[in-house]
């Protein structure tokens, strides 16, 4: 177990000076002056330097997630810088903890630790010293500033180890978990239909619509309603009144010629990696067939489309053009220098180059050319409009003095047709009253619209001579169940005792098919069912019979069997210590965490804010 764990922190130190490295091309900048921490847990510092390059760490980890250059701006809306102090006052914390208790980790295993970087070691696999010097010296640290970093990271490994390495989840636990999540159930059913009834629903009386009516109103509201008049205009409205000039036609065209000339293109995905060499090691591991481009991906914990540059030009490619245009198949090819430093390119797919003619694209731009003439000629009418308005002019006046069109709409939280489709209309319809002075509003089309409200009507119920059909639909509806679940009951209790056939169909003309399935899950699928129909299959001892309600029909169902799981499967022990080791993982950080707070708020905490603002001002915005 010792040797694992040393390994593994070995692998964790040979990542985390990759990453520093890299960091360089970056601009990690030492901080120097006479501020040299931007806070501290206790009596212990976090240092100007340490808070940088964790920020730089993070801002460079997202850059490549995201495929492009994240800024400090962007980053502190989302609260990034934030949470890396968070993350390192936790860290920090637990150094505190383990320097006030004594725990400290000695010279040899520091020394042991060291060796196993294998950043740090030459080509025979021994140590290089130099090699090592000039890598702290690209991060910005000193020799006794890493081994110190190495030395903390051992001590709070022991006092991590020792808070939460001893959590343990019982079988008993993982053993219920499994046994409610994986019994299944055996069932015998049948749904009853319409079509089902030996007698058809009887037609209601107007009395019984009535009364219906009455006793669910909440069913037949209306909502609130605003009679709205209404004069506007709009693009398409003027467009077709406006000649096309072929002189001004080709002048556009000419201006958007990379819209009709798209030079040839290519569908690219970029894998960054923190250094050249790193870069062409996994370039020849690719060529030499002992990984995959989607494996290195997985292995960098990104997907696919976290890396997806869609498809790009040969400039837009910058350096890496030449050589991600010099293929003439799908393929891999690098190590090639990008803004974000050494990275593999995978090119997926050619899109040919693209020519439109401008006979091709004439009547296009015309459209286009039309529509925009429209709007400001819209645009252009607003101000007399307007003066019509302040003169008190009705919105009827509009439409006869004006190119605006008239009309009347009932409008709702809910309509959507005609002038409704413009958001803008909707927000001015809900926040005008009756009697607000009209004035001409603009759609993001180049639209224009002036509205006046008439009326307001409440919600209320919907007058019964209204609603009559609704009802007459509901009550049927309702009444079929009934009868339905009426004839349910009835074959319920003439149902024999689970194992025992289900009962046949009463005649030819109206059949109840019952079917059985087996093994049926808690997360199982049980096709034409109304939901909660499985919620109360798993509520059943075995051998009851329920009748479940649904939304137009009936369904009976009988429990034949309850089956446990069996916890033996390998299978399902092989899930059982998974689940064990994630929950212990899961209570074992849970504990940790608590016990930072705890050791954080007893030690005392301070934050140099002025610190933290010269660090954050080094970063580009």
């Amino acid at each position: 177990m010792a040797k694992k764990n040393t390994a593994s922190r070995a692998a964790v130190w040979v990542i985390l000076l990759l990453l520093i490295v890299g960091l360089a091309g970056f601009g990690a900048t030492n901080f120097g002056g006479s501020v040299n921490s931007v806070g501290a847990v206790g009596d212990t510092e976090i240092s100007v330097d340490r808070y940088a390059r964790e920020l730089q760490n993070e801002l460079s980890r997202l850059s490549e997630q995201f495929g492009t250059n994240i800024t400090f701006a962007q980053a502190q809306s989302f609260g990034i810088p934030s949470a890396v102090l968070q993350r390192i006052m936790s860290t920090v914390a637990l150094e505190n903890e383990a320097d006030a208790l004594g725990i400290s980790a000695g010279d040899e295993r520091v020394r042991n630790q060291l060796l196993q970087i294998t950043a740090f070691q030459g080509v025979d696999g021994e140590f290089d010293r130099e090699g090592y010097r000039f890598a702290l010296e690209r991060a910005g640290l000193t020799e006794t500033e890493f081994e110190e970093s190495l030395r903390d990271d051992a001590a709070r490994g022991v006092l991590r180890a020792a808070v939460s390495g001893a959590v343990t989840v019982p079988d008993i636990y993982t053993d219920t978990l499994l046994s409610y999540s994986e019994e299944t159930r055996d069932i015998t059913w049948a749904e009853l239909t319409p079509e089902d009834l030996e007698t058809p629903i009887d037609d209601p009386t107007e009395a019984e619509l009535r009364a219906y009516w009455e006793a669910n109103e909440d069913a037949f509201m209306l909502p609130e309603t605003r009679d709205i008049t209404y004069a506007w205009l709009t693009p398409g409205m003027i467009a077709g009144t406006i000649e096309g000039d072929d002189e001004v036609l080709r002048t556009l065209y000419e201006e958007r010629a990379d819209e009709f000339n798209q030079p040839e293109r290519r569908l690219v995905e970029r894998l960054v990696f923190p250094t050249e060499a790193a870069a062409q090691e996994a370039m020849d591991a690719i060529a030499a067939g002992e990984t995959t481009f989607e494996a290195l991906v997985a292995e960098r914990d990104l997907d696919l489309a976290d890396i997806d540059l869609g498809d790009v030009t040969e400039a837009e490619l910058g350096a890496a053009g030449d050589v991600v245009f010099a293929l003439d198949s799908p393929g891999v090819v690098g190590p090639v220098e990008t803004d974000l430093g050494p990275a593999l390119m995978r090119m997926n797919g050619i899109l040919e180059a693209q020519t439109v003619p401008f006979e091709e694209a004439r009547e296009q731009l015309l459209v286009e050319y039309r529509t925009d003439a429209a709007r400001r000629a819209i645009g252009d009418k607003i101000s007399g409009i307007d003066d019509l308005l302040a003169g008190g002019a009705t919105i009827e006046a509009l439409g006869e003095e004006t190119e605006m069109e008239v009309g009347q709409i009932d409008y709702t939280a809910e309509t959507r047709d005609g002038i409704a489709a413009y958001p803008e209309f909707r927000e001015a319809a809900e926040a005008t009253e009756v009697g607000d002075f009209p004035e001409i509003l603009e759609a993001s089309d180049g639209a224009i619209f002036a509205l006046r409200v008439n009326e307001v009507a409440e919600p209320r119920v919907e007058p019964f001579d209204q609603a009559r059909d609704a009802v007459e639909a509901a009550w049927r509806s309702e009444r079929t169940v009934e009868a339905l679940a009426e004839r349910a009951e009835t074959l319920a209790d003439e149902m024999p005792a689970a194992g025992e056939a289900a009962p046949e169909p009463e005649d030819e003309d109206s059949p109840v098919t019952f079917r059985t399935d087996t093994g049926v899950g808690r997360s199982g699928f049980v096709p034409d069912v109304p939901d909660g129909f499985l919620d109360t299959v798993f509520e059943m001892e075995t051998g009851d019979t329920r009748v479940i309600r649904g939304d137009t029909n009936a369904y009976i169902v009988r429990l034949d069997a309850v089956t446990p799981p069996d916890l033996s499967d390998p299978e399902l022990a092989a899930r059982a210590e998974q689940m064990q080791q994630q929950l212990a993982q899961r209570m074992g950080q849970d504990i940790l965490d608590a016990y930072a707070s705890a050791v954080q708020q007893a030690a005392g905490i301070t934050i140099n804010q002025a610190a933290l603002n010269a660090v954050h001002a080094q970063f580009p915005q």
